[in-house]
This record gives C-alpha cells, structure tokens and sequence, in this order.
C-alpha cells in the first residue's frame, strides 16, 4: 500500500507540472528577469501552506540568487511581518492583511505574487484587485481549476490537480526551476 500510495502521489504531481503552461511559465521567468534589472519591487503572498511557499521564494530571490551580486532581488513576503498582519486582522479585518501593506509601497509596474492553492482566498484576490488598479504586473499561482484568482491576474500560473498538498509542491517545484532557471541566466551576464 505505501509504495502504490507513493507512485500515485508521484504521478499526479508530475500530471500537474506537465499540466501547467510553458507559455505562462516563461512569461513568470521573464516578469522576475526583469523585475531584478529594472530593480522593480517583488511582493509576495499566500495563507497557510502558500504563506510557507512565499516566504520560502523570498528568501531565495533575496538570498538564493542575490549574495555576493552587485545588483540584488528587492522582494518582500507581505505574511513574513506578522504583528503587522495580526494588527490589520485584529483591529481592521483578515481580509485586509495583504492589501494594506501594498497601500504602503507599492509602485506601478512592481511585480505582485500570489499563492492560493484554492485560488480563491479572499485576502489575496483583494490584493490582487489593488495591485491591478495600481497599475503593478500580477501573477497568481494555484491549483485546481485556478479559481477566481486565474481570472483576475495578469499571468495565471495554475498546476491542474485537485489536491491542496499536490497544488503547493507544485508550486514549490515550478519555483525553483525558475530559481535554476534565473542563476544559470544571471551567471552567464557576470
């Protein structure tokens, strides 16, 4: 029963990657290409798994990819500051936990990211929405059938399979092929 369970599991997962768009996925490479060389602003966010996801590709766009370059990645997880988050959730409303800090500092043309696996947490699509507005380019990335979150970003990133744990690999694994993707192609300009 293990083993089945794991060739399964394996299995659906790798149906999600090939599942995803290559077209939209090199557009993701590219909107992070030139996010760092236009030194725009990354935003990054997600609740519960995804919040780990975002807080994960931050770290490696402000580490991973930036130590030791003259030149770095500017991102910042919006759920990594979590006593401004239980402020806004406390005194104003969960809903609001991702777009207040946008109305903050973001700019247009910075680059907004979302993680849901459902597609449809409320906090993220509000900030989704006011990113749009203010003109910042938007990517979401889900599961399932991409939710609401697949229709109102710029560039949906969806990994077509029903499972939340399967949506977040996935979208853990498309990250760091990007991150691979954007250190062979940052060492080649040194």
């Amino acid at each position: 029963m293990i083993r089945e369970f794991f060739a399964d599991y394996s299995a659906d997962l790798s149906k999600a990657l090939s599942g995803t768009s290559l077209d939209r996925f090199e557009e993701f490479v590219c909107l992070l290409e030139s996010a760092y060389k236009d030194e725009r602003q990354i935003f990054l966010m997600g609740n519960g798994g995804s919040a780990s996801t975002a807080s994960h590709i931050a770290c490696d766009l402000n580490k991973g990819l930036s130590f030791g370059m003259q030149k770095r990645f500017r991102a910042i997880c919006l759920n990594d500051n979590l006593p401004m988050l239980m402020a806004y959730a406390n005194d104003v409303s969960y809903e609001d936990v991702f777009i207040e800090p946008l109305k903050n500092f973001l700019r247009p043309s910075d680059l907004v990211i979302a993680f849901s696996g459902s597609g449809d947490s409320r906090n993220v699509l509000k900030a989704i929405q006011y990113a749009n507005s203010q003109g910042a380019h938007t990517v979401g990335l889900s599961g399932f059938d991409g939710g609401k979150l697949a229709h109102i970003v710029s560039t949906p990133i969806v990994a077509p399979v029903h499972d939340m744990q399967k949506a977040e690999d996935a979208h853990l694994i498309l990250c760091h092929i990007i991150f691979q993707i954007l250190r062979a192609r940052m060492s080649q300009s040194r």
